[in-house]
């Protein structure tokens, strides 16, 4: 996998920093676009919290699941992060066009996240089913953490689900803005995000506990705080793709005898 990854560079642990104050001055200069793409996601979500109210296995997939999508849903974000500069005023739908020229790479990443929300749902539907007792037969996450009851399904569950997470954000943190900024293959785009991780493995977990931490915040605030926290997270997302990930110019030079 080394062999087909593009050279990456090694930050500091100070480095997430660095993308969120970069991040936030993209946010600053379109604040349209990028909180419309945050109110899409805002209304989705919220959307999905009403249609799962009566099934708390499907709400707490929908929570945890969109963990694993966020890569790909930021894709918008990214775009326009990629624009501010090439394009005057960079808008909502200049956006749209970017991603929808890349449509065909990005769709194999969403198969490929789409096949493990599915394994995701049964495993938790599983869990909830066998460990969850007949007294919480329709138990939520939350409440099971407030209860105290059912410590193995919230433990397994939550060890499970950061293990997947953990999986996805490391061929994933790097690999969508790649495959939107660039002519290649998943397998390099995915390669590339690897060794991403391997090469910063300090910055890049304090990387993660950040988007973790801000989506938390955006839940907490009846999910309407993620119209500001997403936008945040995917602009400095791609920042940090183009810190982490040699320039091509570089590395066609590089190449060169």
């Amino acid at each position: 996998m080394e062999e087909k990854a593009l050279a990456v560079r090694t930050v500091g642990i100070d480095a997430p920093l660095r993308w969120l104050r970069k991040g936030w001055e993209d946010l600053r200069y379109d604040p349209l676009s990028s909180l419309g793409f945050g109110v899409v996601f805002a209304i989705g979500g919220g959307l999905i919290v009403l249609a799962t109210l009566r099934a708390p296995h499907l709400m707490a997939v929908a929570f945890s699941g969109f963990f694993l999508l966020a890569p790909l849903l930021a894709a918008g974000l990214y775009a326009l992060s990629r624009l501010r500069g090439t394009v005057e005023r960079p808008a909502f739908f200049d956006a749209l066009a970017l991603v929808k020229a890349k449509k065909a790479s990005l769709a194999q990443v969403g198969l490929g996240l789409l096949l493990v929300m599915l394994v995701w749902e049964r495993f938790t539907a599983m869990l909830f089913a066998v460990l969850a007792s007949p007294e919480t037969a329709s138990p939520t996450i939350a409440a099971l953490i407030v209860s105290g009851e059912e410590w193995p399904l919230v433990v397994a569950w939550f060890v499970t689900g950061g293990l997947v997470a953990a999986g996805i954000f490391t061929v994933t943190v790097v690999s969508v803005p790649l495959l939107l900024d660039r002519d290649v293959d998943l397998f390099t785009a995915v390669a590339t995000s690897v060794q991403v991780v391997r090469t910063n493995p300090w910055p890049m977990a304090v990387w993660a506990a950040w988007i973790v931490g801000l989506t938390l915040l955006g839940y907490a605030l009846v999910l309407f705080g993620l119209a500001v926290t997403l936008p945040l997270l995917g602009h400095a997302s791609w920042h940090a793709y183009r810190e982490l990930v040699e320039d091509a110019s570089s590395q066609t030079a590089g190449s060169n005898p």
